[in-house]
């Protein structure tokens, strides 16, 4: 008889998660050993017993499932990871597999497909949904830089620059360049439209 796959469970909807956890565990080579809420809770949970799979939500409070990824890669090679999305951004697949995930799913897909990808990964192999996938090879790469990103991020909620300029520790003059090219290279304009077109694309 095989072994157990023991799963981690990152998902900060309790009822998703929970039936997540209940369409999984019908499995009978699948076991899900450990569940969180938060993404900065993944890498503690990770260490506290064996793992061999942590499916990660990507928008969670504490740290994204992208950030949680990441820290996983680092610190426990070995530990495959499949990051789950509702959202069907390309720039979230590209970042995901920047951060080293073995896998990328959207969270409406079959259970079966999700109990297969498990399988799949622990087989040192990739899964990728393939609408996803063509989707971020038509969009390209991330034209933003991470400054230009944390200052967009920043813009989201309608600060003024001066208020950004005081968040950010930097210059008004500073911001307000960083905006600037942001919408130029987003073809867009204003910073409204600059924050709208990067998260459809997954870019911040």
């Amino acid at each position: 008889m095989s072994r157990t796959i023991k799963v981690l469970l990152a998902e900060d909807q309790s009822m998703v998660r929970e039936a997540l956890a209940a369409l999984l565990g019908l499995e009978e080579d699948i076991e899900v050993v450990a569940q969180v809420a938060r993404g900065d809770e993944v890498l503690e949970a990770a260490r506290a017993r064996p793992v061999d799979v942590a499916l990660l939500d990507i928008e969670m409070p504490g740290a994204t499932g992208i950030e949680a990824a990441a820290a996983l890669r680092h610190e426990l090679p070995a530990l495959k990871v499949v990051v789950l999305t509702t959202f069907g951004r390309p720039g979230y697949l590209r970042a995901a597999m920047e951060a080293g995930a073995d896998a990328f799913l959207v969270k409406d897909a079959p259970a079966a497909q999700l109990a297969a990808a498990v399988r799949t990964v622990l087989a040192g192999e990739r899964v990728i949904d393939p609408t996803l996938a063509a989707a971020a090879l038509a969009d390209g790469a991330n034209p933003l830089t991470d400054r230009e990103r944390e200052v967009l991020r920043a813009a989201a909620d309608g600060s003024t620059n001066a208020e950004l300029a005081a968040a950010l520790h930097l210059s008004q003059g500073t911001v307000r360049n960083y905006l600037s090219t942001a919408i130029q290279k987003l073809a867009v304009r204003n910073r409204a439209e600059a924050v709208r077109i990067a998260r459809e694309k997954g870019w911040l």
